[in-house]
């Protein structure tokens, strides 16, 4: 059952309120169905956002504890597996499955200053990856 629900975390994409849900709770690491509801920008009602959290738990996004009465929730996966598969869904969907094109979308967005060392940075992990033999 556990290797099912983590597939389909992968595989079903989250709605833009599944991801302002996510989004609250990746900040505050943990969040009541209220904590979340107030922190969500013109938010719909608060028995929608309970909806949309057991919608999460059930598709492996998001897992609760009890505190008395009240559910505590917090995201299944941990960030940085998050921003993988985010990362990996935005390459195929948006730049026909390129790395390259990836890095060449971030490096020409006009909004977007790249700090000398940060270069320097991103260099060293290109130099990483061919020694590695990156495919």
């Amino acid at each position: 059952m556990a290797n099912k629900r983590a597939k389909s975390a992968e595989v079903d994409p989250m709605s833009r309120r599944e991801r302002q849900i996510m989004d609250v709770l990746l900040r505050e690491k943990q969040a009541t169905a209220r904590e979340v509801w107030e922190q969500i920008p013109d938010a719909p009602s608060y028995s929608t956002v309970r909806k949309l959290l057991s919608v999460l738990e059930e598709k492996g996004h998001v897992k609760h504890t009890e505190s008395g009465a009240t559910y505590v929730y917090t995201s299944a996966r941990p960030r940085s597996e998050m921003a993988t598969s985010a990362l990996r869904r935005m390459r195929d969907t948006f730049f026909e499955g390129s790395v390259e094109q990836v890095v060449s979308g971030l490096l020409s967005m006009k909004d977007t200053e790249i700090a000398s060392d940060e270069l320097n940075r991103i260099a060293k992990m290109i130099a990483e990856a061919k020694k590695k033999g990156a495919k």
